[in-house]
């Protein structure tokens, strides 16, 4: 009996520890967002932040962008083939690339190299007692640090994610044109005729604003929420990356349901 009240004990400890955690990370969020406006007016701030978070990354993005393409291309081609529509790869490979791949590997990435970046700056911050100082002198850390980091990741991403689908659009023509003998004039119209600007396009522009937003909400509250030491900045940093991760590819699934279910 001893072990099994431990057990409803332990049980009950965890579930009041879970919702703690979605407590302050929605109270997290709450102030995060009043403050947004206000961040509107410090555009340099702002456009700083495009700088260190999307500057930094656009080489990963790009090389990455690149290697998709060529084996979509490589796989695409084999796989239509068998049934003599190799013609139709531009297609398999845009659709392929503007509705899944682009904003979920892109985000990924994003959530890899930006997300622990932001997580060990805001971290360090907090362990070296920046942002308890700028409370001292009446400045809001939120405002001044966190809310302009937010904005820019929010449009760094789909800038990104857009990089990313563009040069691997060009690497599937490599691969299935240069390489192949894939009709050039072919793949090109038939992307063309087959990819919906709105149904497609902006489908997967509206995916990645809402991956940047989750992945720079969830890097930021771990910064902000982390323990003031080396250990703690680690531990936040290796969260940051496994839950940024899940939550894009959780979110992808619902975004994917609602957007292209009733196709």
């Amino acid at each position: 009996m001893n072990a099994l009240f431990q057990r409803i004990a332990g049980l009950g400890a965890w579930g009041l520890s879970v919702i703690a955690a979605v407590g302050y990370f929605s109270r997290f969020c709450v102030a995060l967002l009043r403050c947004l406006p206000a961040s509107l007016r410090r555009p340099r701030l702002i456009v700083e932040q495009i700088h260190f978070i999307g500057n930094y990354s656009l080489i990963i993005i790009v090389v990455s962008g690149l290697f998709v393409g060529f084996v979509l291309g490589l796989q695409g081609y084999y796989t239509l083939q068998r049934y003599g529509s190799e013609q139709a790869l531009g297609l398999l490979v845009t659709l392929a690339l503007v509705r899944e791949l682009g904003p979920v590997v892109a985000s990924l990435l994003f959530a890899g190299r930006a997300g622990t970046s932001l997580t060990a700056e805001i971290g360090l911050m907090k362990a070296g007692e920046q942002l308890t100082a700028m409370e001292m002198m009446a400045v809001n850390p939120m405002l001044r640090v966190l809310a302009p980091r937010m904005v820019a990741g929010a449009i760094s991403l789909p800038i990104l994610a857009a990089m990313f689908s563009a040069v691997g659009v060009i690497g599937g023509y490599v691969v299935g044109v240069l390489l192949i003998g894939v009709d050039s004039g072919a793949f090109w119209s038939q992307m063309q005729a087959g990819v919906d600007v709105w149904a497609d396009v902006m489908n997967g522009v509206i995916k990645s604003i809402v991956f940047g937003i989750a992945v720079n909400v969830i890097a930021l509250y771990e910064g902000f929420e982390c323990q003031a030491t080396p250990e703690g900045v680690a531990h936040a940093t290796t969260r940051t990356v496994v839950t940024a991760s899940l939550a894009v590819l959780g979110l992808d699934f619902l975004l994917t349901a609602l957007m292209f279910g009733g196709n």
